[in-house]
């Protein structure tokens, strides 16, 4: 059985409170729209059960503002999950569970199971278009021509500080982002396919690293996957201002590139001056950088 709704006073609503709720909800006055939206997210999650069936309702009015209060709460609910499993887990945290996570504090109905089917889908497509033959490097080029001549993923150069390029779902949706969520698409499709890749976070730019015994370089797969040699990232790091210092090439943790993704969001956040999501990122950045045993 659903709880009673109770207004702020704790009184149960009335069905002809209810009912007049649900006429200003159809309501299209954007005046009328926020005041019972605020009324409705102050009785707290209870509504939720109540809303849920109005997702389908016939009317598009209705059905669109019950949705928003749905996604509101949606949000809370995934920001608590978030910020819990940046305190309770260290450096090796699972970064792809940890970015789909982090998605679904902005986008609290996407399924993470439909991205891990589609990252296990593009490594099935590398496997299959290398056959039995290519192993170590070659491997790594088949997966270049197919995530970025096949599949067309690419770096969004156009509007580098759009949003969507921050958040990993909409990457993937896209197949247009920005360094660190390319990277971390790369990272996590090489995984599936046993190649030795980490990433390394750069000052104003993040890279992935191969690694054997016989091979070493970068790869910039926010430019299609260019191969970098070490003296073109000490170069580019000298010509952009950074000088070079050994730790700008060191790879990072999972958790330090969660960190990252989320420092980039707060910085996106405050150059906007959007009070209440720099403090939402705030609080994941402390929660990030704590030491953890």
């Amino acid at each position: 059985m659903n709880p009673a709704l109770t207004s702020p006073g704790g009184k149960p609503l009335t069905e002809a409170e209810k009912s007049a709720l649900l006429t200003l909800l159809a309501d299209d006055d954007p005046v009328v729209a926020a005041g019972v939206r605020e009324r409705l997210v102050s009785l707290g999650a209870e509504v939720i059960p109540w809303l849920r069936p109005l997702r389908l309702s016939d009317h598009p009015t209705l059905r669109r503002h019950a949705r928003e209060i749905l996604s509101h709460f949606g949000r809370l609910e995934a920001d608590t999950r978030f910020l819990a499993y940046c305190l309770n887990h260290g450096d090796d945290l699972d970064l792809e569970e940890g970015v789909l996570l982090l998605a679904a504090t902005r986008y609290p109905d996407l399924n993470p199971a439909a991205y891990r089917a589609l990252l296990d889908q593009y490594a099935a497509t590398v496997t299959e278009a290398a056959g039995d033959g290519p192993r170590g490097v070659e491997r790594l080029e088949v997966m270049n021509r197919v995530l970025f001549r096949d599949l067309g993923f690419r770096g969004n150069h156009e509007h580098y500080d759009a949003l969507e390029n921050h958040y990993f779902n909409r990457v993937l949706d896209r197949r247009l982002g920005n360094p660190i969520n390319l990277c971390v698409l790369y990272w996590l499709v090489a995984r599936r396919l046993q190649l030795p890749i980490v990433g390394i976070g750069m000052p104003s730019h993040f890279l992935c690293r191969y690694q054997t015994t016989t091979d070493s370089f970068f790869v910039d797969v926010f430019n299609q996957g260019r191969l970098l040699t070490r003296a073109h990232c000490v170069t580019y790091l000298q010509t952009s201002g950074y000088g070079f210092q050994e730790s700008f090439l060191a790879p990072v943790s999972p958790r330090e590139t969660l960190l990252r993704m989320c420092a980039n969001l707060h910085q996106h956040h405050a150059r906007r001056q959007e009070t209440e999501p720099v403090a939402q990122f705030q609080r994941y950045l402390i929660a990030l950088s704590k030491r953890h045993p």
